[in-house]
């Protein structure tokens, strides 16, 4: 790969001249015959249904979007059987990628989504329009999103959710930073009337994995003109396990046993959570939610072996060897109150929200091998928070101007943002000497409290210039008190030319700031790395870029990414109950922000960091690593066929593909050059390039007749890549397809369901014993796989509903 040498403008903002647009114009239809991709929406949605992500206006509907949008209702998430939100959105999205990494530290319990094959955090999530905040935990092993802190989706309940808007398209100009994959709007159920109490249970055809649940929605009212809806829900996950018998050491004193663990951690979660309003007036109504939610997850660290070399015993408690375990502990708080109302013609929306989440951490099992027999075996490793608080005004007017069809909406907005960030430091036997196995815990000088401020202005203007044209022009400007100033801007329009059929298109640049994550986690722990071909532990430092030790390996601070996104689609609906978009896009993306590849350090700088205190055998720090171009099309096809005696049957069909190429890579740090030492290595790149499939098709069937409901997928998942920086071990996973039947019966109030994920109980290719990082065969599978590895899964429900 060669040097980055792009020149860069001084200025954030990317300035939109005449020249320019009309480039990224003609961009734009030259993308559109580039290798097709698809995305997917509910197949009962309604074309008609207003939605409010992506626009200011208060009748713009899927239909008539001017950007690709999927509406996904409650009915469609629980028709998936998962539990997750995360989950249920992969099998419903082929544009959206959730893994299952196991072995990976805090993201065993954190995982991240992928929006377009791009990084979890360039993907922004709302609640009811409002933005949620990330995750603590940042995703430093080798997993899909390695490097990222996205906020995480499975905090929040399905039984709460209304339903789920995906917006696929930048909108950085809209909602500010994060949001150039897109944007997903999570709205929650709301009202005083009704509710349901839901029991579920399932487990592994293999005999493990065992859940339950217990969630009750339901709604009260709030004195005369208010009301509140409730959300209450438990659930408990049984590990699996699918790694391989451990056939290294014949010496070990439990060779060929099944030591390690490879699968989904046993996890324990409650939720709680309230979305309420009060009408104060005819034109004031006050409003608010909260949500709370604490997973405690436990999961397998890697296989200690009894031997650290010949026979020489690694820990006297241990004779036989032993499996540390990471107890997690993650909570998550969000609360918003705002009032709304009507005044002189403006509707204005005020609102605070706050938002945390915090993940500690106990290591047990395990021994600090430096304290010998008097070695404790269990450790509390530290914590970490993330909190985000805002304050915010919007208000959007309707104007008449002469000449178009319609009234335009005019939009204006301003928000204050503070994020903060903490590391808190462990007990000191979990990081002094040789650190607790597993997990080494926060030390007193990784520890920290960390903090920015923002300001932003946005406006936003929507208008049909005439019954067949429609387009809106957005402009948003911040300024962050550690990086400077940005601003974003957005075209999009749709035309008409039947009916039946319409263009829509838009262009836009963006950005993502760089978290105080990435900025400022720091720690040294034990790390599997792959040295010569061979997997090896190695006691590995990540410092922030503003520590000593960064600085001393070349670090520079992180500056935001910046991107350019195009999109052009078309909207074809022949008949009122069948519809097909295609939606062509290209996103650039610079000055991407990556966590750096293991820097196995050599004698000369081990001792160039053990004069600050700073003992390891391999370094990493985050840094703006290169710049990318992706291109792909989502496409959706939905047909809603009405069959005899009042049954009906709903197809849809769902595909993604896209790809993502290098245009440059930051010059190597003259240190690490002089070093023999690469920051940013192949397979750094590649797993951010390569590891997510490369597309994705599903098709599904939902056939309603009487009480009875039935709802089969089947979907084909394609192949991925497992880089290593040595191209002869690279492995490529051939493609799957992953088949899912479920079938609902009503009586009463009363509904009774049962289903098969997995039906076809399919797994991905092994991973093969070239040096990819299966540790002998003990880790079989890949924690890349979009499915995971845990096969097939049969489950029931009953719900009664009033």
């Amino acid at each position: 790969m060669k040097p980055y040498t792009k020149k860069r403008t001084t200025s954030d903002a990317i300035p939109f001249s005449r020249l320019q647009l009309s480039s990224l114009i003609a961009t734009l239809f030259i993308t559109g015959l580039s290798p097709v991709a698809f995305a997917q929406v509910s197949a009962d949605s309604d074309a008609a249904q207003v939605i409010v992500t992506g626009t200011r206006s208060v009748k713009r509907t899927v239909s008539d979007s001017e950007a690709p949008i999927d509406v996904l209702s409650n009915k469609d998430l629980q028709n998936t059987g998962s539990l997750e939100l995360g989950t249920a959105l992969a099998r419903l999205l082929p544009s959206l990628n959730f893994p299952r990494p196991a072995v990976a530290d805090g993201t065993s319990s954190n995982r991240p989504a992928q929006l377009r094959g791009l990084s979890p955090d360039q993907t922004l999530v709302l609640v009811n329009g409002k933005r949620w905040h990330t995750t603590a935990v940042v995703n430093v092993n080798g997993t899909a999103g390695r490097g990222s802190s996205p906020a995480d989706l499975n905090t929040i309940p399905v039984s709460a959710i209304e339903r789920v808007e995906v917006l696929r398209d930048g909108a950085a100009a809209q909602y500010g930073s994060d949001a150039i994959a897109g944007v997903i709007n999570i709205i929650l159920k709301k009202g005083a009337e009704g509710g349901e109490i839901q029991l579920g249970g399932g487990r592994t055809s293999q005999g493990d994995g065992n859940q339950r649940s217990i969630s009750a929605n339901f709604g009260t009212k709030l004195g005369d003109k208010g009301w509140a809806r409730w959300t209450v829900e438990q659930k408990h996950q049984g590990d699996t396990n699918r790694a391989g018998p451990d056939l290294r050491n014949p010496l070990e004193p439990l060779y060929g046993r099944v030591n390690q663990k490879q699968g989904d951690p046993d996890l324990e979660q409650t939720q709680f959570g309230v979305n309420a309003g009060l009408a104060l007036s005819d034109d004031l109504e006050l409003y608010g939610f909260l949500q709370y939610s604490q997973r405690k997850t436990d999961a397998a660290a890697t296989w200690r072996t009894a031997y650290s070399s010949g026979t020489t015993l690694r820990s006297p408690l241990y004779p036989q060897g032993f499996l540390p375990n990471l107890a997690a502990n993650n909570e998550d708080v969000s609360a918003v109150l705002g009032l709304k109302g009507k005044t002189a013609g403006w509707r204005w929306d005020t609102s605070f929200n706050s938002g945390s989440n915090s993940f500690s951490l106990d290591v047990n099992n395990t021994a600090n091998l430096s304290l010998g027999a008097a070695s404790p075996t269990s450790f509390y490793a530290g914590k970490l928070k993330n909190t985000q608080t805002l304050l915010n005004l919007d208000a959007a007017t309707e104007l008449d101007i002469p000449g178009l069809s319609n009234p335009a909406t005019l939009a204006l907005g301003t928000e204050y943002r503070r994020d903060q960030y903490a590391i808190s430091a462990g007990e000191a036997s979990s990081y002094s000497g040789s650190g607790a196995q597993g997990f080494s815990g926060f030390q007193p000088s990784n520890a920290g409290n960390f903090q920015r401020h923002n300001l932003s202005f946005y406006a936003n203007l929507e208008a049909e210039i005439s019954r067949q044209l429609s387009a809106s022009v957005a402009v948003r400007h911040e300024n962050y008190s550690d990086f400077g100033k940005v601003t974003s801007g957005k075209l999009s329009a749709r035309y008409v030319v039947v009916p039946e059929l319409a263009f829509r298109a838009a262009v836009s640049n963006g950005f993502r700031a760089p978290s105080l994550a990435q900025q400022n986690y720091t720690i040294s722990t034990t790390n599997l790395i792959t040295i010569n071909g061979s997997s090896q532990l190695v006691d590995t430092g990540t410092f922030g870029v503003a520590t000593a030790a960064a600085k001393a390996l070349g670090a520079k601070p992180l500056q935001a990414e910046t991107s350019r996104n195009l999109s052009l689609g078309t909207v074809w609906q022949p008949v009122r109950n069948a519809s097909l978009s295609v939606d062509a896009y290209q996103i650039d993306i610079d000055k991407r922000i990556l966590y750096s590849g293991n820097l196995v350090l050599p004698a000369s700088l081990q001792s160039l960091l053990a004069k600050q205190g700073v003992l390891v055998g391999a370094a990493r720090y985050f840094a703006n690593a290169f710049d990318t171009r992706t291109r792909g099309v989502d496409v959706v096809g939905t047909y809603q066929w009405q069959l005899a005696d009042k049954d009906t049957l709903g197809l849809t069909l769902g595909y993604n593909r896209n790809t993502t190429s290098v245009s440059g890579v930051a010059a190597n740090p003259d240190i690490l050059t002089q070093n023999n030492l690469t920051l940013i290595d192949k397979q750094t790149i590649e797993r951010a390039t390569l590891s997510s499939p490369k597309d994705k098709l599903s098709l599904s069937a939902d056939y309603a007749s009487g009480a009875w409901n039935l709802h089969t997928q089947v979907t084909r998942y394609g192949s991925f890549v497992s880089p290593q920086n040595n191209p002869a071990l690279d492995q490529t996973y051939s493609a799957n397809i992953v088949a899912d039947i479920a079938v609902s019966y009503r009586t009463g109030r009363w509904k009774l369901s049962a289903g098969i994920d997995n039906l076809n109980d399919k797994y991905p290719d092994k991973v093969t014993s070239n040096g990819n990082l299966n540790t002998g065969g003990t880790l079989p599978y890949s924690t890349f796989s979009p499915y995971g590895f845990n096969g097939r899964y049969l489950y029931a429900k009953a719900s009664y509903a009033w």
